[in-house]
């Protein structure tokens, strides 16, 4: 412990958000459904593809909530040619509503709560304590938009530019990482060698996702973690030149180093929005010399964390000292240059900056 490294290095602190994002697990629960409209159908639907089991009260239920009830995607929908019921609620993980009356939809919103069930009512925010977002599904890989509810058409929107930058492959990927998690803890790796797994694991993910993982691709990748032997344990230390402080021109590779990192360095130079692309763990810290920088990424690469620092018009580089320091202790060391010319903003710029990150 040199000193070196400053007492409140720390993460970025979270900004507001207008609604929490949550994943529920809904596999073999109970989820309460009032209404029979076509966007009822489709949020029971929705319900039945995460692995509920869906009542759905309506006197008269529409072709849609008919058609889905005969066919649906996983859990089963059971479709009761009544009126809701407060007792309905006992017991449900989840409540949904869909009404054109506020007061059927006040009364349906205070009988969920007074069960203790988590209630939605469909295009009504104000009965709402959960909302439901576009949703892009590559399962077990989904990603969940929300405009709380302001501008619905604006995340469709959002949601087709994501379905088009997300390959199909990715689900396979995520499925495998699914599996392979129970297999990678009883491999005998270390913290830090299993670390290192998943980001040979991402690796080949983005580069190649239309082939799916083998088994043998597991195997691999123990493989190479295991052939770093000690050295895993060591930390790293990637410099990354921001270019022109373009964030819509980062490298892959630059976004890949920041996604990874424990702890990112920056000069005043880079702007917040590159910054953003690290991982939300990360700590950040401003610095000024070369010398300061050398010591402190050394410092920090001793313990073992990855460190990334970010600069703009051209990588920087270790001191000397450093340098050697580095080789002798087995600390890798690498660069990122950056493109400092401008250029359209093309699919590459979207992908880094919707995949990347």
């Amino acid at each position: 412990m040199t000193g070196r490294v400053p007492a409140d290095l720390g993460p970025a602190r979270m900004q507001p958000l207008a609604r929490l994002p949550l994943f529920f697990a809904l596999q073999g629960k109970r989820v309460v459904i009032a209404g029979g409209t076509p966007a009822v159908a489709w949020k029971a639907e929705l319900m039945s593809a995460s692995g509920a089991t869906v009542d759905v009260y309506a006197p008269e239920p529409c072709e849609e909530l008919r058609a889905v009830a005969v066919s649906p995607p996983d859990g089963p929908i059971v479709l009761h040619p009544r009126a809701w019921m407060p007792a309905d609620l006992a017991g449900a993980a989840l409540a949904i509503g869909g009404f054109d009356d506020d007061d059927e939809a006040r009364q349906f919103a205070e009988a969920a709560r007074a069960a203790g069930v988590p209630v939605n009512v469909i295009d009504n925010p104000a009965f709402c304590d959960v909302s439901f977002g576009a949703i892009v599904n590559r399962s077990p890989l989904v990603v969940g938009i929300s405009t709380d509810g302001a501008a619905p058409v604006f995340a469709q929107a959002i949601r087709a530019r994501i379905e088009a930058l997300l390959p199909q492959g990715f689900a396979a990927w995520a499925a495998a990482a699914s599996r392979w998690r129970a297999q990678l803890k009883a491999a005998g790796l270390s913290f830090a060698g299993r670390r290192r797994f998943w980001h040979l694991f991402t690796a080949q993910a983005l580069n190649d996702p239309g082939n799916a993982p083998l088994a043998r691709d597991f195997a691999r990748l123990v493989a190479e973690v295991e052939a770093l032997g000690a050295a895993v344990e060591n930390g790293t230390i990637t410099f990354v030149d921001a270019g022109s402080g373009d964030p819509e021109l980062l490298t892959l590779r630059a976004v890949r180093a920041l996604q990874s990192a424990d702890v990112v360095l920056y000069t005043a130079a880079v702007p917040p929005p590159v910054l953003d692309f690290a991982r939300r763990e990360a700590s950040r810290l401003a610095t000024r010399s070369g010398n300061d920088v050398s010591a402190m990424a050394l410092d920090l690469a001793r313990r073992g964390r990855r460190v990334v620092h970010v600069s703009t018009g051209g990588a920087a580089a270790l001191s000397e000292a450093a340098r050697r320091a580095c080789l002798a202790e087995s600390i890798a060391v690498a660069s990122v240059p950056g493109i400092t010319v401008s250029r359209p903003r093309g699919l590459r710029a979207r992908v880094t900056r919707l995949v990347g990150r």
